[in-house]
C-alpha cells in the first residue's frame, strides 16, 4: 500500500518553537513507518517539524494520491502531548482535503483519543487510541478491505463511528519487550535541513533517542493516554547501538532523552554506561528525571559517567502544600538536594516549573522563586497548570465546577491559560512567565561573577520592571479570598 505519513504537529504554527530553533525529528512517527516498512508497505514520510507551511501537506495529498492518508502524532514530544488547537484545526483540514479525495484517514493523537468526535464528524475512518504500533498493523492492512467496516470491531484499539455513535473496541495490551519493536528509519528525513538549523543557531548538532515508555508516578495533572502507570525498557545494549548509529550516520554531537524519567530501573544507568564504553563513545546528552531518584546511591555519579550532561528535574514548585496538591511524592528539600548533587558531579542542572495550580497564591510562587534564587539552575521552563481529560486534576475542576467550557486545548505551546477558574487570570500568568524569567536571567548574570554583560543585564532589569508591574496590577485587582 501507498502510505502518505505525517505528523499533526507543525512547528510553523507554534511560533515559541520556531523561535527557539530546536527541532527534533518526530521520533513516534519514525516508530511507525519502520513498523509498517516491515510489512513491505511504501512510505511517503511528510515531515510537519520543518515545513514551511500546512499548505505543504495538501499539496502533497494531491501529488502523491495515496492510498491513505495517516496522521501519526510522534508521543514522546511533550509539545505534541500538549494538544495545541492550532495542530487540530491543521490535521482536520487534511482529514477533509484527503477525505474529498476520497482517500481513507487513519489517525493517532493524543487529542484524538480525548476528543474523537472532532475528527471523525470530519471524516477520519478510524483512530487508534493506547499504544499504537500494533494496532497500525492491522488498521492499515484492513482499511482498503471492502469489510473494513466490520473488521474494525475485530480490531483492539480502534475509535470510530457506528450508527452516527463513537464505539470503542477493547484497549490493546502494551508491548512490554519494546526490543521487538524495529529502530525508527532516520533515513525518512531530511537530516541536513535539521543540522543545519542546529548549526546556525547553536552551533552544534542534537537529535533524539527514547529508552523507555510509560511512567509509574502519579502525578495528577499529567495525562497518561497511551501507557498508564506503565513502565517498559529498551536494553542498554539497544540504546547504547542508537547511540553509535546516530554518531557514525549522521555525527550528532548531542542526544535529547526524550524519556519521562530517565534510568528508573535498577542498575540500567550502570549498564548503559558500560555498553557505551565497549563502543567507545560517549555522547554528551540531556534527560528528565526526579529529585528524589537523584538523590539515592550512586545514580547521579552514574549519570554523568555515561555522558550525560544536564538533568531536568520536574520540580514544579517550591510549595510543599503545592507538591502535595499535585501528587508529586517529592519534597523542595529533595529540589534543594538534587540541585547541589547534580552540580558537584559537574553537569548542569535544569527545573521544569508549573505556575498556577489550583489553590496556589502569591505566597506559594513567592516561594518558587526562592527556590529558583537558591538553587541557581543552569536552565528553567516555565508552564501553567492546565487541565487535559483524563487527569485527577481535570476531574477534581470538573467536580467542583471550575473548568471553562469555552476552552479545551491552549492554541500554541506560549498560550498559558489556566483554563479554569483559579487564583489569577490568564495575562497575570503571561505577565508571571516573563518575569520570573527576567528575575532569574539577572540573578544568574550576577551569579556568575566576572565581567558582567552590561547591556543584557539592563534589558533584563527593563523586563524585570516592565513584567513585574504588570502582575502587580494584575495581583492587585484578585480578591483576598481567591487567593487563599
Amino acid at each position: 500500500m501507498k502510505i502518505l505519513m505525517a505528523q499533526s504537529y507543525f512547528r510553523v504554527l507554534d511560533p515559541k518553537e520556531l523561535e527557539r530553533n530546536m527541532p527534533y525529528p518526530p521520533l513516534g512517527t519514525l516508530y511507525a513507518a519502520a513498523v509498517l516498512q516491515e510489512q513491505n508497505h511504501q512510505i511517503i514520510f511528510f515531515d510537519s517539524m520543518i515545513s514551511n507551511h500546512t499548505d505543504e501537506l495538501h499539496k502533497k495529498i494531491e501529488e502523491v494520491n495515496p492510498d491513505l492518508l495517516l496522521l501519526y502524532d510522534d508521543e514522546f514530544n511533550y509539545l505534541t502531548k500538549m494538544c495545541l488547537s492550532n495542530m487540530r484545526n491543521a490535521a482536520l483540514r487534511f482529514i477533509k482535503h484527503a477525505k474529498s479525495k476520497n482517500i481513507p484517514v487513519i489517525l493517532y493523537s493524543s487529542d484524538a483519543a480525548d476528543f474523537p468526535n472532532q475528527y471523525l464528524s470530519s471524516g477520519c475512518d478510524a483512530i487508534i487510541y493506547g499504544e499504537g504500533e500494533e494496532t497500525l498493523r492491522q488498521a492499515v492492512n484492513s482499511v482498503t478491505n471492502p469489510d473494513f467496516e466490520k473488521q474494525k470491531f475485530q480490531i483492539n484499539g480502534l475509535k470510530f463511528l457506528n450508527e452516527g455513535k463513537i464505539f470503542s473496541t477493547p484497549p490493546r495490551k502494551l508491548i512490554r519487550e519494546i526490543d521487538s519493536l524495529p529502530n525508527p528509519d532516520y533515513t525518512l528525513l531530511n537530516i541536513e535541513v535539521y543540522r543545519n538549523i542546529w548549526f546556525q543557531n547553536h552551533g552544534y548538532f542534537s537529535m533524539n533517542v527514547s529508552t523507555t515508555r510509560g511512567c509509574p508516578y502519579k502525578c495528577n495533572w499529567c495525562a497518561k493516554p497511551l501507557y498508564g502507570q506503565t513502565y517498559s525498557t529498551h536494553s542498554p545494549q539497544r540504546v547504547a547501538d542508537q547511540f553509535r548509529y546516530l554518531k557514525d550516520n549522521f555525527n550528532v554531537d548531542h542526544i535529547w532523552i526524550t524519556d519521562d524519567i530517565f534510568g528508573l530501573k535498577p542498575g540500567w544507568i550502570k549498564n548503559f554506561s558500560g555498553e557505551l564504553k565497549k563502543r567507545r563513545i560517549k555522547i554528551p546528552y540531556k534527560c528528565l528525571s526526579r529529585p528524589d531518584l537523584l538523590i539515592k546511591g550512586n545514580t547521579v555519579s552514574e549519570l554523568a559517567e555515561s555522558g550525560c550532561e544536564a538533568i531536568w528535574l520536574g520540580a514544579e514548585s517550591g510549595s510543599q502544600k503545592i507538591l502535595d496538591a499535585m501528587d508529586k511524592g517529592t519534597t523542595v528539600e529533595q529540589i534543594y538536594l538534587a540541585a547541589e548533587k547534580i552540580h558537584n558531579a559537574g553537569m548542569k542542572a535544569a527545573f521544569f516549573i508549573q505556575f498556577g495550580y489550583s489553590g496556589e497564591n502569591w505566597e506559594d510562587i513567592k516561594l518558587t522563586r526562592k527556590m529558583i534564587r537558591d538553587c541557581m539552575p543552569d536552565d528553567i521552563g516555565i508552564s501553567v497548570s492546565y487541565p487535559l481529560p483524563g487527569t485527577k486534576f481535570f476531574e477534581n475542576l470538573k467536580k467542583k465546577a471550575q473548568l471553562e467550557n469555552k476552552k479545551t486545548n491552549w492554541v500554541d505551546s506560549d498560550d498559558l491559560d489556566p483554563m479554569f477558574g483559579g487564583t489569577y487570570s490568564r495575562i497575570f500568568y503571561k505577565s508571571l512567565h516573563r518575569y520570573v524569567h527576567a528575575e532569574y536571567r539577572i540573578y544568574k548574570m550576577l551569579s556568575a561573577g566576572g565581567i558582567l554583560n552590561l547591556p543584557h543585564l539592563i534589558k533584563q532589569l527593563l523586563k524585570m520592571l516592565l513584567f513585574g508591574t504588570k502582575v502587580h496590577l494584575q495581583k492587585r485587582n484578585i480578591k483576598p479570598q481567591a487567593a487563599q
